[in-house]
């Protein structure tokens, strides 16, 4: 019987793919959405459709056919999987909803309740949102993520001057990020989304309560904070520390914001090595941006209020599109163009070096699915620059893409080895970004220590399960999939290849057989790209693996040698993970390691420019 361990560490992505569940938990994930879908269908709504999920809940989207013109209408139901307590968060975010008069804000319309399962009914955000827009475009330019900063600002505004009756009552939104920003590019209407962390704000951002009248002052638990957890890669450190609730968090928020949709990342992390006044902004606004994110609160308030006060001034600027050049690749990638798209997933290795603080130290007292799900594991004990990486990493892996990457830091020099296979050619521009910050914030890393990361096709895993006593059940095993890659000169096969691996991984829990490691060293010496990745749980084993042969002759012996592998993994009893990746060639890029990038900002004249 394998022994009780967990597992930690091992996927890098926020959403699990539904590949990697086990056969019975992917079903009843599909047999849930079903009844929802269902549920909505039997209510009267066309068209019914999932929409997206969080750490909360899913949402499905719905045609009311009954009115004219027809109205499409949003439901969102919390996870059944979650305790009651935090279920019931799904009533509270109906009413702050409900409490919102923006024309940004998509308008609530009911909360209803089928048995335990809470559902809140609103008006749909017509389009599709940033995080989804940067991942197809890339970097936003300085006219568009200005005019989104007017907008932003604008609702912040709303937000604080909202009233019951005539007494003030500011709400926080608290989980401002560009994945609940809704854009319809047609209209260019933009639509704020998501109020599951919102509550109304305890202080005003200069430290004074805020409550309706003196009664409530004095009754109120003025030393605990209401603020709920918002997405962690985009929350400011007051926020993140549980402090008193106030509108300085979504200016935290939009700072964080706008700073990822002019850089092309997924957070708010990577400002010290790539910061705003590097991204081609208007001198100003880039400033101003940087200021709130700062590590100094009184830097970071004073340029809150600089941004409510100065923003619409600073919209008014002229700011025609200029012409950029294409964006070259710091590290190449290949293409290969293929009918179905694979669901990409990165596991990563050797991220110890990477910490910075004693793991023991962690927020284990705090019970919040955000900071469970993207936090705890890997990114509470790092620097910034090292939080940036990883989900630098993590924003690869939103790509249609399979390969490998390794990044060694030295005393003055990085040096990166890689394979990349991008499978739709249109996303070059922003995949190309995407890499190059990558490398960014890799040249911005101090310590020294080596990296490594698989990307592989979810659809492709391999899982066989265990019966109650440990042993495997199959009727027959699966075989390991290849690509053959035809007309590789002989220069290419001579040249020096990248090794499996440098020695024990200290990520990585798994004992192989021995069988298995002689195959896998016998691979090493064929000329091949790819990983193969052993995850052994107590109820299954999952195989991930991507492999392309780079020299024909020897396909019979590679072939024979993977077979061998799956033949031998049945004598796997232990829990862990163990991986190998293969590159094609050692030493593929060197880099100067670089602490902050120079300045550019958009031109003061871009009349001269175009």
């Amino acid at each position: 019987m394998p022994e009780k361990k967990k597992i930690h560490n091992f996927y890098i992505n926020e959403e699990q793919s539904i590949y990697l569940l086990s056969h019975t938990d992917a079903k009843k994930h599909k047999q849930w959405l079903k009844i929802c879908m269902k549920q909505l269908e039997l209510l009267g709504y066309k068209n019914v459709e999932e929409v997206g999920s969080g750490a909360y809940g899913f949402v499905f989207s719905g045609t009311d056919i009954h009115v004219k013109p027809h109205a499409q209408w949003v439901f969102k139901f919390s996870r059944i999987t979650l305790a009651q307590s935090v279920r019931d968060r799904l009533e509270d975010e109906a009413y702050m909803l409900s409490q919102v008069d923006n024309p940004l804000v998509p308008k609530f319309f009911a909360f209803e309740r089928i048995k335990k399962q809470g559902i809140l009914m609103m008006e749909r955000a017509p389009g599709i949102n940033l995080e989804q827009v940067s991942l197809k475009y890339g970097k936003m330019s300085a006219r568009f993520i200005t005019d989104l900063a007017l907008k932003l600002r604008n609702v912040l505004q709303d937000l604080r001057e909202n009233k019951q009756g005539i007494s003030l009552t500011p709400i926080v939104h608290g989980d401002v990020k560009p994945s609940n920003l809704v854009w319809f590019e047609k209209s260019n209407k933009l639509s704020l989304v998501d109020w599951g962390s919102s509550v109304f704000a305890q202080e005003d951002g200069y430290g004074n309560a805020v409550a309706t009248n003196i009664m409530d002052l004095m009754s109120s638990d003025t030393q605990s904070s209401n603020a709920r957890m918002g997405d962690v890669y985009f929350i400011g450190d007051e926020q993140m520390e549980g402090a008193k609730s106030s509108p300085r968090f979504d200016e935290q928020g939009v700072a964080s914001t706008l700073y990822a949709l002019a850089s092309a990342q997924s957070c708010r992390f990577g400002a010290q090595v790539i910061p705003t006044t590097s991204l081609g902004l208007p001198i100003e606004l880039a400033k101003v941006i940087d200021g709130m994110l700062s590590k100094d609160k009184n830097i970071r308030d004073e340029a809150g209020d600089y941004f409510m006060n100065n923003m619409p001034k600073m919209a008014k600027a002229y700011l025609p599109k200029l012409d950029c050049q294409d964006i070259k690749s710091a590290i190449p990638f290949w293409h290969n163009e293929l009918i179905e798209l694979p669901d990409t997933v990165v596991y990563s290795s050797r991220k110890s070096f990477l910490r910075e603080a004693d793991k023991s130290q962690a927020l284990i007292d705090v019970n919040d699915a955000q900071l469970d799900r993207y936090y705890r594991e890997f990114l509470l004990d790092m620097g910034d620059t090292e939080k940036a990486f990883l989900a630098s990493i993590s924003r690869l892996a939103k790509f249609p893409v399979v390969g490998g990457l390794s990044f060694h830091w030295k005393e003055k020099q990085l040096f990166i080895e890689s394979s990349l296979i991008l499978n739709q050619k249109e996303l070059d521009h922003s995949f190309s970004t995407a890499i190059n910050n990558t490398v960014k914030l890799a040249q911005g890393i101090k310590q020294q220590g080596l990296f490594k990361c698989c990307l592989f096709d979810a659809r492709k895993t391999i899982q066989i399960e265990r019966n109650d006593e440990g042993k495997f059940i199959f009727d027959e095993l699966p075989q390991l999939e290849y690509q053959v890659m035809s007309s590789i000169q002989l220069n290419e096969i001579n040249r020096p290849h990248s090794y499996f691996e440098d020695g024990n991984d200290p990520d990585e829990q798994l004992k192989l057989p021995k069988e298995v490691l002689k195959c896998v060293f016998a691979l090493n010496q064929i000329h091949h790209t790819g990983c193969i990745i052993f995850e052994s749980l107590p109820d299954r084993l999952k195989v991930h693996h991507y492999y392309r042969l780079l020299d024909q002759d020897k396909e019979q012996e590679f072939s024979n040698l993977l077979q061998k592998i799956m033949a031998n993994i049945i004598q796997i009893t232990s829990v862990g993970v163990a991986g190998f990746m293969k590159l094609p060639y050692k030493n593929t890029r060197e880099f100067d390691l670089c602490e902050k990038q120079p300045d550019y900002f958009y031109p003061k004249n871009p009349k001269k420019i175009n």
